[in-house]
């Protein structure tokens, strides 16, 4: 018999012992008024061997026991920290169920509150109720939770075990609620877009398809947001966004999980340079409500978020990191340089070939948050040519240690052209690009109503996340990141 079974085995003993003397094992509530932080922080300026006469009521999961015949000392663990209890068979009437706590169990104590003679704030308790009785054990307290697939495929079992973790999340909730706080102050409306689409668009990538079974027909989950936010514009909404979750399907690494939390934003009469200035001020926002200051240490390295941050085309960029002159470069060398660098291209375009070199040339050396702007053409069709060479559009990403945090466009809304973009892109799927996009006649139709001129942003919030938390992995920042079956 494995140790754990031996263990649950003894535990279910326990538990019908507790059903035979008619105690209700998992009860249905408890008057929580009390939180383990609280009482510490309150009562911090006890002498040792102080008592009060004030009474607590708490709860939390039982994380040491010291049984000592008619009295014991035991931790719980609550949502806000650990505190001591004692219990003596003089002060608790079913004494003898509090002996034969187990590690994980969930409790309910209300007593006084009193300093031992060694400077421990604990709760003299009168009055206990088991709340929930567990029957596995917990991760052992010495070796802790420390294997990255057990952390993230159990994350109930890592919130216990190292619940310094819980404040990674504790913080996406201030991130996103300021997210939210921060846009709304400005006049921006959130609303929601459609998960479940009869078309997937907005965004260069691999839908998850699914089906339902009342149509008989298939449907994608989003990908992104984009195509029904510009709908919105069309509509007379000016200052829309979403926090909603895309689904794309891709590879999994430490940037990368094929569902994730996105910003989607449009602003209507302004151009991707006001959208530079809103990234720029929203996240030196974050970064001091969150962190208190603009620098900040991730990954090893400082990193700096005030403002004003580095600015290059990305024919720059490859300039200055790089040593290339691509604006100069005929195909033939370009193609040279794409051999050299081991980048694969299905089928030459000069564009993506010049993106790509980017990505593996420059990209790494973006420690600093750096705007990269004016891509080539071939990038988006959902983007304006940039003014003055229509080889390039209007459209920038921003970059903060050697990754991609944000995405942002002039948005196209001249109809003729958005079409022909579009049906260009439908023929290269149809070829068997699978990360082309259909043509969705309906936002057609939606601008040849007219669309005001506007500039569009998505932010990845997990990656944001992952910045002001200082993790290093995607994984980290998701409660329950997508995790392959054993």
């Amino acid at each position: 018999m494995t140790e754990e079974l031996d263990i649950y085995q003894k535990r279910k003993e326990k538990l019908n012992w507790i059903i035979h003397e008619k105690i209700n094992p998992f009860p249905y509530s408890f008057n929580k008024k009390n939180d383990a932080s609280e009482i510490q922080e309150k009562f911090k300026k006890l002498q040792n061997g102080e008592n009060t006469k004030t009474k607590v009521s708490i709860a939390g999961r039982v994380i040491t026991t010291r049984v000592m015949g008619k009295a014991s000392f035991i931790t719980i663990l609550d949502e806000t920290g650990k505190i001591q209890i004692f219990g003596s068979s003089e002060s608790i009437k079913n004494y003898e169920l509090f002996k034969k706590l187990d590690h994980g169990d969930i409790i309910g104590i209300k007593g006084q509150v009193f300093k031992t003679k060694v400077g421990e704030i604990t709760v003299h308790a009168n009055e206990f109720e088991l709340l929930s009785k567990s029957l596995l054990p917990l991760p052992d307290k010495w070796k802790g939770l420390k294997d990255p697939e057990i952390r993230y495929r159990q994350r109930y079992l890592d919130f216990i075990a190292n619940p310094e973790q819980k404040e990674i999340f504790v913080k996406r909730h201030k991130i996103i609620q300021e997210i939210r706080n921060y846009t709304n102050k400005l006049g921006f409306i959130e609303v929601e877009t459609p998960t479940l689409q009869t078309i997937y668009g907005g965004a260069k990538a691999r839908p998850f398809k699914t089906r339902i079974n009342a149509w008989n027909m298939d449907l994608f989950l989003s990908i992104s947001p984009e195509l029904y936010l510009k709908r919105l514009l069309v509509g007379g909404f000016e200052k829309v966004y979403t926090i909603t979750k895309n689904f794309r399907n891709e590879g999994v690494d430490r940037t990368h999980n094929p569902e994730f939390t996105m910003l989607e934003l449009y602003w209507a009469y302004k151009d991707y340079n006001d959208i530079m200035n809103f990234v720029e001020d929203l996240i030196v926002h974050l970064t001091k409500k969150i962190n208190g200051k603009t620098e900040i240490e991730y990954d090893n390295k400082k990193i700096n978020l005030k403002k004003p941050w580095q600015k290059l085309t990305m024919y720059e960029s490859l300039k200055k990191y790089a040593k290339i002159d691509v604006e100069k470069l005929p195909d033939d060398e370009i193609k040279k340089l794409i051999k050299q660098h081991k980048i694969e291209l299905a089928e030459y375009n000069r564009g993506w070939a010049i993106n790509y070199l980017f990505e593996e040339l420059v990209e790494p050396n973006l420690i600093q948050p750096t705007f990269i702007t004016d891509y080539p053409k071939e990038t988006s069709p959902l983007c304006k040519e940039k003014r003055g060479n229509p080889e390039l559009i209007e459209r920038f990403e921003f970059f903060i240690n050697g990754h991609e945090f944000g995405n942002a466009y002039s948005e196209l809304n001249n109809p003729i052209i958005q079409k022909e973009l579009l049906e260009k892109q439908e023929k290269e799927r149809l070829k068997g690009d699978q990360e082309a996009n259909p043509m969705d006649k309906d936002f057609i139709l939606a601008l040849e109503h007219g669309m005001p001129p506007a500039g569009g942003l998505g932010i990845g919030i997990d990656r944001l996340i992952m910045l002001l938390t200082n993790s290093s992995t995607i994984r980290e920042v998701i409660a329950f990141p997508t995790m392959k079956p054993l």
